[in-house]
């Protein structure tokens, strides 16, 4: 009889432990989804556009245009010199001083005497309208693309700094200007760093040259 009652007792607690459980879940308001909302939500079909939104298209850019489910549309073209590129329904467009989401829209608009709902991405793939050149003694000399803010200091760190032989106090940028002229900006590197004359850590201007003898 001890036992049955133990029986009963435990398989009473049972069932109160579950109706409790239950009550609570059916209790629980359960909000709506929203995507909107969630740092996680799928990509929309037509991809990620990626792109900084300050950066200006220059004439030789290369350029990585697709348009959703037309892959006759979707190319790999460069900018040419008169700023213009080539696609198919849409014939020459101006993409020199547009930026990658203004030449977005410029492309879509057109699409949509072909289109319902043209979804336009333009990448830039490769940078070549603005770059400069660091040459002499530094540890990689060449060309580089200009695609932010750049001092002579992170010009000289990105070529791979100093050699151990180069001149720092002699550095100095050839500057074009609009008549064809050149300007010459010294930069003292024992000077900067000892915090004179800050100010020659000049801002790098595309076609700018940069000299370390």
């Amino acid at each position: 009889m001890r036992l049955m009652n133990r029986f009963a007792v435990g398989l009473a607690l049972s069932f109160w432990v579950v109706g409790g459980i239950a009550s609570a879940q059916g209790n629980t308001a359960v909000a709506p989804h929203d995507p909107a909302s969630d740092a996680t939500a799928p990509v929309p079909a037509g991809g990620t556009k990626v792109h900084d939104g300050s950066y200006v298209i220059g004439n030789d850019d290369k350029l990585a245009i697709s348009v959703w489910k037309e892959p006759d549309l979707t190319k790999s073209i460069p900018v040419r010199s008169d700023g213009k590129i080539s696609l198919p329904l849409v014939g020459d467009i101006q993409a020199a001083g547009r930026t990658p989401l203004q030449l977005e829209t410029d492309i879509s608009d057109r699409l949509r005497s072909y289109i319902t709902v043209p979804e336009v991405t333009v990448i830039v793939e490769e940078i070549k309208s603005k770059r400069y050149n660091i040459l002499g003694q530094v540890g990689r000399p060449g060309a580089f693309a200009l695609t932010q803010t750049t001092t002579i200091m992170d010009a000289i760190a990105a070529a791979g700094g100093f050699k151990d032989f180069a001149k720092t106090k002699g550095v100095y940028i050839l500057r074009q200007n609009p008549d064809g002229t050149q300007t010459r900006l010294n930069f003292n590197y024992k000077e900067f760093i000892k915090g004179k004359d800050l100010s020659q850590n000049v801002r790098i201007e595309p076609q700018d040259t940069i000299i370390v003898p």
